[in-house]
């Protein structure tokens, strides 16, 4: 029997409050975001913010608990943009949506810098359990939202990129899992002299944990190939956007190329304000595994398909709530 575990991919809108209290402390240009460096005020006012999510997760039931990354102004540029070998360039369009990040520019060699080590470290204080999940761009995502201008070798840079965050895993404390987020598989599929490499930078950075592996792709289908590939990585599962894109195409990936033991499934609209009804989200869930053929899951991950932080502070609290209860054993869903 699959067992289920709620959870999301992290990267939460700030608390209402948090946004006045921040924007008035740390100004409102690009050079006033985070950088690493910031004053006792800033940190104690995102180490109250982090508590507050960390409590609303606790409290509304899900499985595995993320930091929230609220620190992270660039999404999931963010540990590059507070390296001390990157420069950060012009304001960049986040994919294909409204949201826009710094541009990251390597000029140094990506050295540990244990930034979200430290943020982690501080949710395992006030977790006490074994229920942490890491979560982190992977490799192929962060290389492709960057800008090299130190490898000059997309291989090499890739190689680099994954090594560092292989670094930066090793410093985490004990976590049960690790979510590795990879939407430009999807926006922007590698092309052949690259694609072979990618399971290779992922497996880097997987091997630097004891913690189950979970390479989350979203904002679509995988293209046959890049998913080919994907499999070939050393990982616990591979995350799927049931919510946006082409599912004929994912099931047939699936069904066609295989998947791991466990899987990451993507059924709560992260970027929709509609609050799903549990009951649809376990319908979905049931559903979705029925049409995976041959296969019966060790641990499906029930999680929303993108971050939350495109929502309003309560909706994504709402979304939450609904993830948890629709994992719950004794959840009655209509045949």
């Amino acid at each position: 029997m699959t067992e289920l575990v709620s959870t999301t991919p992290g990267l939460y809108p700030l608390p209402d409050w948090a946004k006045q209290t921040l924007s008035d402390l740390k100004g409102h240009q690009k050079h006033d975001l985070i950088s690493g460096n910031e004053g006792p005020d800033i940190v104690s006012a995102y180490e109250r913010a982090r508590e507050e999510v960390v409590t609303e997760q606790v409290d509304a039931g899900l499985d595995h608990i993320v930091e929230g990354q609220l620190r992270w102004d660039d999404m999931l540029a963010h540990p590059l943009t507070v390296h001390e070998n990157v420069e950060t360039g012009g304001i960049v369009r986040y994919y294909d949506n409204n949201n826009f990040y710094r541009d990251p520019q390597v000029r140094g060699e990506l050295t540990f810098s244990g930034d979200v080590a430290a943020e982690l470290d501080a949710t395992a204080d006030l977790l006490g359990d074994e229920s942490l999940q890491a979560v982190l761009p992977g490799p192929y995502s962060l290389a492709d939202l960057a800008t090299d201008e130190y490898y000059g070798d997309e291989a090499e840079f890739l190689d680099a990129v994954g090594s560092f965050l292989a670094d930066e895993v090793d410093a985490f404390p004990d976590h049960e899992t690790l979510f590795l987020l990879e939407p430009s598989l999807v926006e922007s599929p590698p092309g052949e002299d690259i694609d072979a490499q990618i399971p290779e930078a992922i497996s880097a950075v997987a091997d630097a944990t004891d913690a189950n592996v979970v390479v989350h792709t979203y904002w679509g289908s995988l293209e046959e190939k890049v998913y080919a590939h994907l499999m070939d990585a050393d990982v616990d599962a591979i995350g799927f956007d049931f919510v946006a894109g082409d599912r004929d195409q994912t099931f047939y990936n699936i069904n066609e190329y295989g998947t791991k033991d466990d899987i990451a499934l993507g059924l709560v609209d992260g970027q929709n304000t509609l609050v799903e009804d549990p009951a649809t989200v376990r319908e979905r869930v049931e559903w979705t595994l029925d049409r995976v053929q041959n296969k019966t899951f060790d641990t499906a991950y029930v999680t929303s398909n993108t971050e939350l932080f495109y929502l309003p502070e309560n909706r994504a609290t709402e979304k939450l709530a609904a993830l948890a209860a629709a994992t719950e054993d004794e959840l009655e869903v209509e045949a």
